[in-house]
């Protein structure tokens, strides 16, 4: 069979067809299939796959996916690296249909969708360059998950060895013997008078990762402010009912926050920055739930978490030290981070690259 030449991206936009000129629609998949998720927020994410492996050569499933079957002229794989792209993605998403949540891809904009149809050997050419490319891409993406993986435990194993192995003269105290523990609460947000940027109002989506805190998303006016319980700075936050509870942050400006989150602001002589580390050690983790109990919705009230302990090194001064050194270990954790979630952005751009170059020829 013909193979392209020096023309190829010629010969491959004279060679397009619409999906329903090369593929059948079937209810069932068997092997080499392609399988690709039709509802929102799937399709989106690129969830689709080739069907292998089959008992009996045939297989059912949910009716919120698509089965593709390739004629004589359409390589699966070939499909399957023309439905992985991007813009393929978003053109599909701006043209879904159906409720909020709940959309679709139409079975209009499957069957009318253009595809490249180059001869077949070239295809195969083509997917062997993609598959050889993609798996040294998925191995260096491993690596890069591996060594943030690894950064992450270094800091975390760190962390746990300073409370767990402490030195002479640390002392176990209660969070409501060491500073001032409050829940927060809400003004009503149907006075809009309570609304402002005189003081933000935190949630628990405003906690970031790192334990900072977005302060700019909502706030309150000071008429919303003398409604409700301001937690002063420093103080350490933390997410007490629903499925992010335990997550913690560092309050280093006077803020108010909702009923889901509760603070405790140090005394004279106890360190903010210290709590909040202890705060998300493995050990303070694990009461916080064990304290919460099973229920579909955990939470740890007021009077239990108030209850729980942190320990206490003897003087400010120790406490200091051992805030700055892991404020330390922590910025290079970061750093690390950062590196690594930028290489695997990086990646991911190269494969669309790749299959953007591969469909227009120019691979």
């Amino acid at each position: 069979m013909e193979t392209l030449g020096i023309d190829q991206k010629y010969l491959i936009t004279n060679q397009t067809r619409t999906m329903s000129d090369v593929i059948g629609s079937y209810t069932y998949f068997t092997n080499g299939d392609v399988l690709l998720a039709k509802i929102t927020p799937c399709f989106e994410n690129g969830k689709l796959g080739i069907a292998s492996d089959l008992i009996n050569n045939i297989g059912f499933g949910s009716s919120e996916y698509i089965v593709f079957r390739a004629n004589e002229q359409l390589d699966a794989e070939w499909l399957y690296y023309y439905l992985s792209r991007q813009s393929f993605r978003n053109e599909g998403a701006s043209r879904m249909a159906g409720a909020v949540g709940h959309k679709r891809i139409t079975k209009d904009f499957i069957e009318d969708y253009p595809i490249p149809i180059p001869p077949l050997p070239e295809q195969r050419r083509i997917v062997a360059i993609l598959d050889e490319a993609f798996e040294g891409i998925a191995t260096a993406k491993a690596n890069a998950e591996k060594n943030l993986q690894n950064a992450r435990e270094i800091f975390e194993s760190h962390l746990n060895a300073v409370f767990s192995q402490r030195g002479e003269g640390w002392v176990e105290k209660r969070l409501d013997e060491v500073g001032k523990t409050q829940t927060g609460s809400t003004p009503k947000a149907s006075e809009p008078e309570n609304l402002g940027k005189h003081i933000p109002f935190v949630k628990p989506g405003d906690f970031k990762p790192d334990g900072s805190i977005t302060y700019d998303n909502e706030g309150l006016s000071q008429n919303g402010a003398a409604k409700a319980r301001l937690v002063m700075a420093p103080s350490a936050i933390m997410v007490c009912i629903g499925a992010t509870i335990g997550k913690s942050a560092y309050a280093n400006r006077i803020i108010a926050t909702n009923q889901q989150i509760n603070s405790l602001t140090p005394a004279t002589g106890i360190s903010a920055k210290m709590v909040y580390y202890q705060m998300i050690t493995v050990d303070f983790q694990r009461r916080v739930h064990e304290n919460a109990g099973q229920a579909t919705l955990p939470i740890i009230n007021k009077s239990k978490w108030s209850s729980l302990s942190i320990f206490i090194p003897p003087t400010v001064e120790e406490q200091n030290h051992i805030v700055a050194r892991l404020d330390n270990l922590h910025e290079e954790t970061q750093h690390l981070e950062s590196l690594y979630q930028h290489k695997l952005a990086a990646l991911d751009e190269l494969k669309q690259s790749l299959l953007h170059q591969a469909f227009n020829g120019d691979l």
